[in-house]
């Protein structure tokens, strides 16, 4: 817990989530890079990228929670996104260089319907040439700013939810639920090519992401406003409600000292196999660690992330 001074107040500041709501024009590490300070430099990370020009949730993990981030990156997101049809664009958004315009007239309502409902579901997409993902270790983003075309696999990610929810002329408000790793603006110019006339990403509101929801989310100028008074603890979101999803152990208070130290724990063989990963508490309720569960052997519990430290529970 770090103690953050902020105004003629102090608040001390645990670990926890923090959910942001993004404004457009910041990049994540803008949002980062910003919070720490206000903070008083603590650490600070982020669960899941959004482009500078998209807005919306941004899960901010503070201190020990920079230890969960990859139980919280795997989790489905919801987005309102509008596709413009007719409109192609080197980056696949609204940000880039039109490449190619379309008349959209013949566009119709079952073609649209149709295209729809192709996209959702299991299936392979392309990483764009204009993202954070790496090639022999270099970000394909600057293979695309010095011109060049990188080959690049395919990735299996999942459309759960994809619908049409108003038009206005040629472009598309959608509501879309995805797996990690789905791009909105190659899944919007995807469409629009499916539709023969080609299309880009106009907007981009990240909605959700797991039980994050934008209705939660903070401004960056509503956060700094909380640090001056000393209210942060009131929106911060504690490790063990950002991870209430993952099954629950209760340990003794001599299993809690080797769970503390790193060491693993049996458990009784009749737990289901799946029970993994998994939440381990002490007897007093408090969150101590998350582990993983081996049913098919000796029946104990691997620890892989220790979340408090043995001093802080005396």
């Amino acid at each position: 817990m770090a103690l953050v001074t902020g105004g003629r107040q102090q608040t001390r500041v645990g670990d926890g989530v923090l959910i942001v709501n993004k404004e457009a024009g910041w990049t994540s590490h803008d949002v980062v890079a910003k919070v720490r300070g206000l903070l008083g430099g603590i650490k600070v990370g982020h669960a899941g990228t959004l482009d500078p020009a998209a807005t919306g949730v941004l899960p901010l993990l503070i201190g020990k929670a920079t230890r969960v981030a990859e139980y919280l990156v795997g989790w489905d997101k919801e987005y309102r996104a509008v596709l413009r049809l007719g409109e192609t664009t080197d980056t696949q958004d609204a940000t880039g260089t039109v490449l190619q315009r379309v008349d959209t007239a013949g566009v119709s309502a079952d073609a649209l319907n149709g295209v729809v409902a192709r996209f959702r579901g299991p299936q392979k997409q392309m990483p764009p040439m204009y993202s954070a993902v790496k090639v022999a270790g270099r970000p394909l983003y600057k293979s695309a700013r010095a011109g060049e075309t990188v080959e690049r696999a395919e990735r299996d990610i999942v459309i759960h939810e994809l619908e049409v929810t108003a038009v206005d002329g040629r472009d598309i408000a959608l509501r879309v639920v995805c797996s990690k790793g789905t791009y909105i603006r190659t899944l919007c110019t995807d469409m629009g090519q499916a539709l023969g006339v080609g299309g880009h990403l106009l907007s981009l509101e990240r909605t959700r992401v797991g039980s994050l929801a934008v209705e939660q989310a903070l401004t960056v100028e509503q956060i700094a406003a909380h640090v001056a008074i000393g209210s942060m603890e009131s929106v911060l979101l504690t490790l063990d409600q950002v991870l209430a999803q993952l099954p629950l152990v209760t340990v003794t208070t001599e299993q809690a000292t080797r769970v503390l130290h790193g060491a693993p724990i049996g458990l009784p063989q009749d737990l289901p196999p799946t029970l993994s990963p998994l939440r381990l508490k002490d007897e007093q309720g408090r969150l101590l660690a998350i582990g993983t569960y081996d049913g098919q052997g000796k029946g104990s519990v691997r620890i892989d992330k220790v979340l408090v430290d043995s001093e802080s529970l005396n």
